[in-house]
Order: C-alpha cells, then structure tokens, then sequence
C-alpha cells in the first residue's frame, strides 16, 4: 500500500508531461503553419514553378485545398503533421519526411559527440575553477570558456580547416566520409560510425572518425564554453553550502568533496543545462555542416532555403523545435527525479 501513492505521483507527471509536450507541439504546429501562410512566396508558385499554365496552377490551388477556410487549412495541416507527411521535397522529389529521416542521423551524430566533448571538457573547466579559486588555474579556464563560446563559429571553422586539413593534413576534409566508404556500408541506424561498427567495417569506421573529429571539436568547444560558465556556478553554490564545510571540518580534502558530494549534489542542475546545450546543438549546427559539407539537416535546410522549398524549411524546423521542446521537457523532469532530496525520500 505505501508504494501506490508513489506510483500514482510517478503516473501524474508522466500524464502531466506527455499533456503539456503535446500542447506544446500543438503550439509549435500552428506557429509554423502561420509563419508558412504569411511568408510573400506563393506555394502554387513554389511547387509548380512561374512558368506553369493556368490550369495546372488552379488544379494544384485545389488540391493544396488553399481553396479553403483558414481554419480549415490549419485542420489540415495539422492532421498532415501528425501523420509525418510533410510534403514532397522541390530539390530531391523525394518525401519531406523520407529526407528528413536521412539527414537527421548526420547531424544527431554529429551533434551527440559534440556534446560529448563539450560537456567532459566544461566539466573539466568547472572543477578546476572550484579547487583553485580566484587562482591562475581558475583564470586559465574562466578565459578558455569565454574565449570558446565568444569566438565566431564560421571564422573558428575555417581557420581550423586551413591549419589541420590544408597545411597540417592531420585529419580529413569536408564530407562524412572519404567516397571509397559512403555506400560500402549499409544503412541501419543512420549512423554511419554506428553502422560501420555493426558491419565490422572498422576501415570506415576509422575514416568517418577522421571527418567527423574536426567538426565535432569545433562545436564541442562552444558546448564547452556555455557548459564550463553554468556549471562553474553551479559547483560554487554547492561549495558555500553547510554540509561542505562540515566534510571540511572533518579533514576531507577541497579534491575528494567536489568530487564525491559537489559534482553529484550538481547533477539535476547540470542535466538541465546539458540537454539545453544538446538542443541547440542539434538546431545551431548549420554553418558547420554547411562549411564541412556535412550531409545533415542543416545542410539541408540550407539548400531548402535557396531553392525556396518553404514546405521543407518549415517541416524541418517543426522536427527540430520538437527535438528541442522534448529534451527541454524530459530535462525539466529528470532534474526533480534525480534531485538527491527526491531520491533519499522514495
């Protein structure tokens, strides 16, 4: 019996949760659907070209049911949505949502070890402000994360490029992998590291390490820069907190406190702040996979755009606004689940 008011708590937020992701998409569906309506292209334009007959652009005006109420338009759209039929791509005339489904691992690839990178090395940062504070050490990482987020990306990425691929030659140029491995291996995860290792391919595995190394650098120092800043803060909270100065008291070291009880006592803190960073991550890589011809859906989005395929841009931006609504939420939720005063109480 003591254990049902526990899972009656846990069901509430999962249905208080799933409650408000979905009208939180639901928001973001109606914003995207206003932003494609009040954007000056014509979509019957767009989708058959100027040059196309009368006739086949009134039978096209019907069939996109722009013929319609406004609210019923909206309805539409928004069953469409729901259904992942995001419309068919004007660059690969493939479906939006078939496209999507390709290039979005490359970039959750890239992204994911971005992420990985950032977070380790502003931990790093962190920690070593915290046992040398206001010290050369603390100074040292406090410039080398603002430096890091403060830097242009674009000016960072091609400066990178000229002195380790151009002049260094220590890794590999643009491209996810060198052309003798694209289609050596097959499509299973979308991951093509991933997959070259289910494969046992580890030839590709080592050359898509080699593309994606630089890149993945890049945005991790700017992951780390807004990482190292938060998370510093966060440990110094923990640090003027009574219970350190009682393990101080007790002739445990600055080293083994902010290890064994900051670090973790920070954990909610950090999640959230993490899974912030992953979102934008996943959103802001678009001058980076642009420059290193990197075949994700910044890429994509960024040929959508020239070609003015608003249907694409706007799909697109619904999956990412989704992606970064999600792990925003989850975040939300997982900091009161690990929170160590929740979890001594269950």
């Amino acid at each position: 019996m003591s254990k049902s008011p526990a899972l009656l708590r846990m069901f509430w937020r999962l249905a208080t949760l799933l409650f408000t992701l979905s009208l939180t998409l639901f928001g973001l569906v109606a914003i995207t659907f206003v932003v494609g309506r009040c954007l000056p292209t014509d979509p019957v334009v767009a989708m058959v070209g100027d040059r196309a007959s009368e006739e086949l652009y009134q039978r096209t005006y019907l069939e996109m049911g722009l013929d319609k109420p406004i609210y019923r338009q909206f309805i539409i759209y928004a069953r469409q949505m729901l259904r992942g039929d995001f419309g068919t791509s004007m660059i690969t005339a493939d479906p939006i949502a078939s496209d999507i489904a390709r290039y979005f691992p490359a970039t959750l690839e890239l992204s994911t070890l971005a992420m990985i990178i950032g977070l380790f090395s502003g931990i790093l940062l962190a920690v070593i402000s915290v046992l040398y504070p206001d010290k050369f050490p603390d100074h040292l990482a406090r410039v080398a994360a603002l430096a890091s987020h403060s830097i242009p990306i674009y000016w960072l990425v091609l400066v990178a490029l000229l002195i380790f691929y151009v002049n260094l030659g220590w890794v590999s140029g643009p491209g996810r992998a060198d052309v003798v491995y694209s289609f050596s291996v097959d499509r299973v995860t979308g991951l093509f590291m991933v997959d070259s290792l289910l494969a046992e391919n580890y030839d590709a595995f080592k050359n898509a390490l080699s593309h994606a190394i630089l890149p993945s650098i890049l945005l991790g120092l700017v992951a780390m820069g807004f990482l190292a800043r938060m998370i510093r803060g966060f440990l110094f909270h923990q640090i003027r907190q009574n219970y350190v100065k009682v393990l101080r008291l007790k002739g445990l070291s600055l080293r083994r406190v902010v290890l064994t009880h900051v670090l973790p006592n920070s954990l909610p803190e950090i999640m959230a702040v993490s899974a912030m960073t992953y979102a934008y991550l996943l959103e802001g890589a678009v001058l980076t996979e642009t420059v290193f011809a990197w075949p994700g859906l910044g890429t994509y989005i960024t040929n959508s755009l020239f070609a003015a395929d608003v249907k694409a841009v706007l799909s697109s931006t619904l999956v990412i606004g989704a992606v970064y609504v999600t792990l925003n939420m989850l975040s939300e939720h997982m900091q009161k689940w690990f929170d160590p005063r929740n979890m001594k109480r269950t």
